[in-house]
């Protein structure tokens, strides 16, 4: 009986060492993926080199034929998207409305919707290549000029703004948001 109750010890401290490792392994990823941003200094900075990346991947999406290779960098870009318009929502358009650029968040906050809709399109386009091809283009010149937007004349807005404690916050929670999906 003492044999099979430590048996039975033994399974359950390895399912706990496997559990430990598997939530390490999940954090270190959450981390690896967001480093980039956060090594990129201040939160506009940090968005600036996350444009940067999509914009790539917008590229490398464009050169590719329906497949497997199409279908995985569709999925990246969704994710980035996806981590990028957590972050800006929930930390960034916020301390704009706080700022008096209530207008221009929601401006920026309505373009998120047209993103998700560009994605649902291109999913459903994946194997038509001249349909896709036509989208990715509409959606990438869209995007850039929405990233134009923003870099060039709201987030210098957004940042005139704030003191160097409001900056570091708002790095910080934008971080945080950007975690949750990476």
């Amino acid at each position: 009986m003492k044999q099979t109750h430590f048996r039975s010890g033994g399974t359950l401290i390895g399912a706990g060492i496997g559990a430990s490792l598997a939530l390490l392994g999940m954090v270190g990823r959450k981390l690896a993926v967001q480093a980039p941003t956060a090594l990129a200094g201040d939160w506009d900075r940090a968005l600036a080199a996350e444009h940067a990346m999509t914009l790539v991947l917008f590229d490398k999406l464009g050169e590719t034929q329906p497949g497997g290779k199409r279908r995985m960098l569709l999925m990246q870009l969704k994710h980035a998207l996806g981590k990028h318009a957590l972050e800006e929502e929930n930390a960034v358009y916020p301390a704009m409305r706080a700022a008096g650029l209530k207008e221009e968040a929601d401006a920026l906050n309505g373009d998120h919707g047209y993103v998700k809709q560009y994605l649902y399109d291109l999913s459903d386009l994946i194997q038509d290549d001249a349909g896709f091809r036509s989208k990715l283009a509409a959606f990438r010149a869209d995007i850039q000029d929405h990233m134009r937007k923003e870099e060039d004349e709201l987030f210098p807005r957004l940042k005139q703004a704030l003191d160097p404690q409001a900056v570091s916050r708002l790095t910080r929670r934008m971080n945080q948001e950007g975690l949750k999906l990476a």
